[in-house]
């Protein structure tokens, strides 16, 4: 018997594609139901229910109770960074779904990457910051700089409180429609949050797009400027 980490388990998990429409559907961030994720799955809820009780024995979901519902998320923060790693290979592989409709230019632009953003404006956003000097890159590691510490403070990221979070500061995604990385960890995360709260933009309903109101976009188009 072969010893080390079961990836051949993981990958029959993520490799289902009943299981693998509901997993992309809980990249979105938002805690959905058994039933929400049988539609998302196209299986009956039965069958659903199975296929969940397997995610969750993996360790890539966690169910949460309220009252007499139950709601299911992804685990953390990893298995939202292996899900999009997966997709970004894929992408580069020429791997793709391709559904045409309306959905897709708004995803590729702005969308949620379990807790972060993604696309087209998720990248603009991390390359802007390392271009002017708030991050330092190496590779697929990223640094804080002092630099970078007091134009987040000025915009109203408490870096201090995101330092002492035992998930890394940031770090970079691999994005599955740019091809190139965007910004994760809990600075990724406080920036969404923060476009979210101002008003800047709203959660689809629909998909996992960001949608930028028109002075929110002119507003982070000023803070993240293109080269």
């Amino acid at each position: 018997m072969k010893e080390g980490p079961d990836i051949a388990r993981i990958g029959t998990l993520i490799g289902d594609p009943a299981r693998a429409n509901m997993l992309t559907a809980l990249m979105g961030g938002q805690a959905l139901t058994a039933t929400e994720l049988a539609q998302a799955a196209g299986v009956t809820l039965q069958t659903a229910s199975s296929h969940l009780s397997k995610l969750e024995d993996g360790g890539l979901i966690a169910q949460r109770k309220q009252g007499r519902h139950r709601y299911f998320t992804l685990a953390d923060a990893a298995a939202g960074t292996l899900l999009e790693n997966i997709m970004g290979f894929a992408a580069s592989r020429g791997h793709l779904r391709h559904r045409p409709g309306p959905k897709d230019p708004a995803l590729r632009k702005a969308r949620v990457c379990y807790d972060h953003l993604a696309g087209d404006y998720g990248v603009r956003m991390l390359d802007s910051f390392v271009r002017r000097g708030a991050l330092r890159t190496d590779g697929e590691n990223l640094a804080m700089t002092e630099a970078g510490r007091t134009e987040l403070n000025r915009i109203g990221i408490d870096i201090a409180s995101l330092a002492s979070n035992r998930r890394p500061l940031c770090k970079s995604c691999l994005d599955w429609s740019e091809r190139r990385s965007h910004l994760a960890g809990t600075l990724g995360k406080a920036l969404l949050s923060h476009f979210l709260e101002k008003g800047w933009a709203r959660r689809s309903g629909e998909s996992r797009a960001v949608l930028f109101t028109p002075e929110g976009e002119r507003k982070f188009l000023a803070l993240f400027p293109a080269d």
